[in-house]
């Protein structure tokens, strides 16, 4: 063949023809051997059509280049990705063809070499400007590696791509930078690029997230605000704001979502969002109000009719939550079996068992068929049937995990039965058999504790962190059961610190802390860890809790108020009941 080509064509001649000489155009590309399915694996070679394209360079082919193509390709086949990768970015340096610069990126990801993917996609985007691809990959590529101070030019250039790339990008910012761990670099970098788009109300909406994410509430509060002002019918910024308010009150936040129904009374998230709060501010003839409009306003919207029906199960508004949930069936929703077992645990609330029982057993197959094998059996043993409860755990072929979540169902009906030595003894052998099982390990430590083998309890949460480091309730299990035995509180504060950086919203862990902070002698902080695990979750063992704290801080009416909410709520409570049993006259 001729010694040199001047054909646009030609560098996606060579690229078939590597692929030609390989196997093939269709040529199957290696598997990473650490994942068979692995996503970044690079797409394998096709024939590209030979069609000259405007952006890409006049190019002579020469022997040492398409050496280099064949060596990169050979390379990737014999499982060098890395070196395959280095190879495509000299190419792409040497032949300013954007094509090999992607490939390059490609195969540097594939080799799990960012840095690598960085060069070459930079090279990529110097190479062809005009590309967004290569610009999303150089920004989405920077935030993995936690060089935010460098996007700010390729996000200005995105957002000024097109009429409406700004206001869709900054609705994207949020979920790009929540890969990054410097809050205050990604706040600077937002509101850099907000300073360009001061009318978008999408710019201040990314800037009050930014701020909120960088804990400055006052500013997240004030950019919303002007969101708000220049487009007022947002919904979007009414339920931020609203989020944002309730940090702080319940109250205000009802307030804000309240006044922006006056004026758009058909905004269905808002007024979702509406119920919520006054659901979590205990205002539960108000929420039943809001679900009776929604039911109403939104008959054949599945999703609102499903939120609805979630929200009046938590607010123990039965009747409207099992009527929201049969229209879903009506509706033929998406998700019955999802419908299907939230009316069982409805009628569970109502302790009404067999009708319980009756809708789960209409779940035979999917993801909720285990769960509702469960409920079921204890359906069954709350009805005194405690033999058959067990067998209906043990009967059926189930293997790894489903046969330990069947076991630790099998272990909590026989400690609801005061059984605690048959519990300990039943999960100690299935131990024996699967010593590493992390949920059997967890539940051995909570049975052990009933069996006051506090040894067992500290041995076994031990070797769960061991196991799964970011398991945020073995940290917290041990930190409490220290806290609670009044035992080495430091260490028992730093594990419950511990459980909080791992899950910052379990209201039982905050709970933990302000416990460990009583412990420690910190009343107003213990209070003030208490009334925020209170406000989000008023379970009974929390209740007495924060009604104990506020005893010794002298606040015994409002003590005595939390003790009557928290026994209305769950009056079979054992620490809610030896609590009141302490304090009562």
């Amino acid at each position: 063949m001729p010694s040199q080509f001047r054909l646009r064509a030609s560098l996606a001649a060579v690229l078939f023809l590597a692929g030609t000489l390989l196997g093939g155009a269709h040529a199957q590309q290696p598997q990473d051997p650490d994942d068979d399915d692995d996503d970044d694996a690079p797409p394998a070679i096709v024939a590209p059509a030979l069609k000259p394209a405007a952006n890409l360079p006049l190019q002579e082919l020469t022997a040492p280049m398409l050496y280099d193509f064949l060596l990169g390709e050979i390379a990737q086949q014999r499982g060098s990705a890395g070196f395959a990768a280095q190879t495509y970015l000299d190419l792409a340096k040497r032949t300013r063809d954007p094509r090999v610069a992607r490939r390059a990126v490609e195969l540097a990801n594939f080799a799990r070499m960012p840095e690598l993917a960085l060069d070459a996609a930079r090279v990529w985007q110097d190479i062809d400007p005009a590309s967004l691809q290569a610009l999303q990959t150089v920004v989405v590529l920077l935030v993995g590696a936690k060089r935010v101070d460098e996007i700010d030019p390729y996000l200005a250039k995105l957002f000024a791509s097109s009429d409406s790339a700004a206001a869709n990008g900054f609705m994207q910012l949020g979920r790009l930078l929540a890969n990054s761990p410097d809050a205050a670099a990604n706040l600077r970098l937002v509101r850099k690029l907000a300073e360009r788009y001061p009318a978008l109300p999408q710019a201040h909406f990314a800037v009050a997230q930014a701020a909120a994410a960088a804990n400055d509430e006052a500013r997240a509060l004030d950019e919303v605000r002007r969101a708000a002002a220049l487009k007022p019918d947002w919904e979007i910024a009414a339920v931020y704001e609203a989020q944002l308010l309730q940090r702080r009150s319940p109250a205000e936040a009802a307030k804000r979502l309240a006044a922006f129904l006056d004026k758009y009374p058909d905004a269905r998230d808002v007024r979702l969002n509406y119920a919520r709060v006054l659901v979590m501010d205990k205002r539960n003839a108000e929420a039943r109000n809001q679900f009776e409009i929604l039911a109403k306003r939104f008959d054949k919207d599945a999703d609102a009719l499903y939120a609805v029906g979630l929200l009046a199960v938590q607010a123990k508004e039965y009747a409207i939550a099992e009527a929201s949930m049969k229209r879903l069936l009506e509706l033929n929703y998406r998700d019955p079996d999802a419908v299907r077992y939230t009316l069982g645990q409805i009628a569970d609330e109502q302790k009404d068992w067999p009708r319980a029982i009756e809708w789960y057993k209409t779940i035979q197959r999917g993801e909720y068929a285990l769960p509702a094998r469960i409920r079921t059996a204890n359906a069954i043993a709350k009805q005194g049937r405690l033999e058959e409860a067990r067998a209906l755990l043990r009967g059926g072929a189930v293997q790894g995990d489903q046969q330990a979540q069947l076991l630790v169902a099998e272990s909590q009906l026989l400690r609801e039965a005061n059984m605690n030595k048959e519990a300990f003894d039943l999960l100690g052998g299935a131990l024996a058999k699967s010593p590493d099982q992390p949920d059997l390990l967890y539940d051995y430590a909570m049975t052990a504790e009933k069996a006051d083998r506090f040894d067992v309890l500290e041995s076994s949460l031990k070797r769960l962190i061991q196991i799964k480091p970011d398991h945020a309730h073995a940290y917290n299990a041990l930190g409490y059961s220290f806290a609670e035995r009044n035992l080495r509180l430091p260490e028992a504060k730093q594990l419950i610190e511990k459980a909080i950086e791992l899950s910052p919203d379990d209201f039982f862990i905050v709970d933990s802390m302000g416990w460990v902070l009583y412990r420690m002698g910190d009343l107003k902080g213990a209070a003030l860890q208490l009334r925020r695990a209170w406000g989000g979750r008023p379970d009974g063992e929390i209740g007495a809790h924060l009604g104990e704290v506020l005893w010794a801080l002298g606040e015994r009416d409002e003590a005595r108020r939390i003790w009557q909410e928290a026994l209305k709520a769950s009056p079979e409570n054992e620490s809610l009941q030896k609590t009141l049993k302490r304090f009562s006259p």
